[in-house]
């Protein structure tokens, strides 16, 4: 661009620069998407998860003092909302209270009564999730590796460290799905809650069934065609 141009141009990139200062730069339409500090939540996909809740609720009951020479009732699940965890964790929630030295009775009277509620929640549409922290590190690191050796005959030498770390911590991986629970798990007399404790976590999406069997999509029916002697 020549000088005269430029000359000729200064003017309006000049005023422009000044009429964009009259109004505000941090200004938008909608508010902003915005992301959570990074976080884990645990997966519960095992009887013995839910043996682990058990314990750490019957501990945080038993830490209420009011509560140690309270006696305890603990209604059972017969309607049908009820699944496989409301029974178990019933049951493991019993032995747990008992094991700590709970008064825990068959019959309500005299008694404040333990109960839980499980909300299942379901994601339909949720946006982009980032992998677990360092996957993309591993893979790159093996993928640049691999490159830099594979003229030599011992390419897949440059595959053993990558794959010996994804060994060693395949355990702790993990993937976010669109199913969670929240686990309640209160201690009330009458119209007084005494106790109140909320857990969240994920779950298999064909695990709903133990939690919430009355919310299972039911299969679709199998076409059924007539036959008959007829032509």
């Amino acid at each position: 661009m020549s000088l005269s141009r430029f000359a000729l141009l200064a003017p309006v990139i000049a005023s422009g620069l000044v009429l964009s200062g009259c109004f505000y730069t941090n200004a938008a339409q909608v508010p902003m998407a915005k992301t959570y500090p990074y976080s884990e939540q645990q997966r519960m996909q095992a009887a013995h998860h839910w043996q682990v809740l058990a314990e750490y609720e019957a501990k945080g009951i038993l830490q209420q003092h009011h509560l140690r020479s309270t006696p305890l009732y603990l209604p059972e699940r017969t309607d049908r909302t009820s699944g496989e965890f409301a029974r178990g964790y019933r049951a493991l929630l019993t032995s747990e209270l008992v094991s700590g030295g709970a008064i825990v009775k068959k019959r309500p009277a005299g008694a404040v009564t333990v109960d839980f509620d499980v909300e299942v929640v379901h994601h339909s549409d949720r946006g982009f999730v980032r992998p677990y922290p360092g996957m993309l590190t591993l893979a790159a690191f093996a993928s640049g590796v691999s490159v830099l050796v594979a003229p030599s005959s011992k390419a897949g030498l440059a595959l053993i460290p990558p794959v010996v770390a994804a060994d060693v911590t395949s355990g702790s991986w993990n993937y976010v799905g669109d199913e969670e629970i929240i686990i309640t798990t209160e201690i009330t007399d009458s119209e007084r809650v005494l106790y109140s404790s909320s857990n969240i976590y994920y779950i298999n999406q064909g695990d709903r069934r133990h939690y919430a069997p009355h919310r299972v999509p039911k299969p679709p029916p199998v076409p059924r065609v007539a036959l008959d002697n007829h032509w």
